[in-house]
């Protein structure tokens, strides 16, 4: 491997999303080449600088607003009916000679057309509100069952989602049951971290504590399982915390996590210590994390040849 390739390819490895055939040549060429090691240092160093340091001066509830905002927007727009005359007038004029384009884009209005006509069609179709819809909620339908009868009317049986949105401090059960929720739950990650970093003042209670170390461990992204180390470094001397801590040092994929975890068992020193960190060496395959627990080993007097 070129020095080149390796520049290219050490954001990657940093956040171990390499594959293992290409992690291998890379570590095979930082371990002889002394300028693109003294780059990974520097990435590594960068990066704990990037966690060290906290984001302040938000406003609390920006994003909830935002979304609010949002929804406001969305129910001024104007509906499905109002662009109706304009929309059939412009495909009874195109759409016979249409070049490819033109008909693509008539597609892609047809859908969009389509989606917002779907939104508002309890209203439009003069079928009864729901509860919902007469708080202007959001509504989303979905058919479920159609029954025609011998009167000629039809049956249609809806399940209709409403959203409810919830205020309230940490303090409130309902916001920590549904942020707990939202760690396990949310299938967007940047939703789920952001529910760690709100639950992280608040350790001490045994359900939060619970769900940022099922976080820690099972989270399929790495950025919620950094956050949730994050917020249970404090907590790095309970023995069900220090557990799962030696856990995610011996399985977790991303070398940047691993080796976050050995500098939080140093600070928290105890007997178990070197045991698990000449585990780490036996099976270690990264050479930045193995470096890391050298050093720790050897800053507890052990010997890292001991395993």
């Amino acid at each position: 491997m070129k020095c080149e390739e390796a520049r290219r390819l050490l954001p990657l490895y940093v956040y171990g999303e390499l594959p293992p055939a290409d992690e291998e040549r890379f570590e095979a060429h930082v371990h002889e080449c002394d300028p693109c090691r003294k780059e990974l240092d520097t990435q590594h160093r960068f990066g704990d600088l990037l966690t060290a340091t906290a984001v302040s001066g938000l406003p609390e509830g920006m994003l909830t607003a935002a979304r609010l905002q949002l929804r406001q927007s969305l129910a001024v727009e104007p509906k499905p009916g109002a662009g109706r005359s304009w929309l059939r007038d412009f495909f009874s004029f195109h759409v016979s000679a249409a070049p490819a384009w033109a008909q693509a884009l008539g597609g892609l209005a047809l859908i969009a057309m389509g989606f917002l006509s779907a939104r508002v069609a309890p209203a439009s179709w003069g079928l009864a509100p729901s509860e919902a819809g007469m708080a202007g909620t959001p509504v989303a339908s979905e058919v479920q069952y159609v029954q025609p009868e011998q009167s000629g009317r039809v049956q249609v049986v809806v399940d209709e989602t409403r959203q409810v949105v919830l205020r309230g401090s940490l303090d409130d059960d309902r916001i920590r049951r549904m942020l707990v929720r939202a760690t396990r739950e949310a299938a967007n990650p940047g939703l789920r971290v952001q529910s760690v970093e709100l639950l992280k003042n608040d350790c001490g209670s045994p359900e939060i504590r619970a769900a940022l170390l099922q976080s820690l461990q099972h989270d399929p992204d790495p950025g919620v399982r950094m956050e949730a180390l994050n917020a249970l470094k404090g907590f790095a001397s309970d023995p069900e915390t220090r557990d799962v801590f030696s856990r995610v040092l011996l399985e977790d994929r991303n070398p940047g996590i691993r080796t976050e975890v050995i500098g939080v068992l140093v600070q928290h020193r105890q007997d178990d210590m070197v045991g698990i960190f000449q585990d780490l060496m036996r099976q270690e395959p990264n050479v930045y994390v193995r470096q890391k627990c050298q050093k720790a080993l050897k800053s507890l007097n052990a010997s890292a040849e001991a395993y």
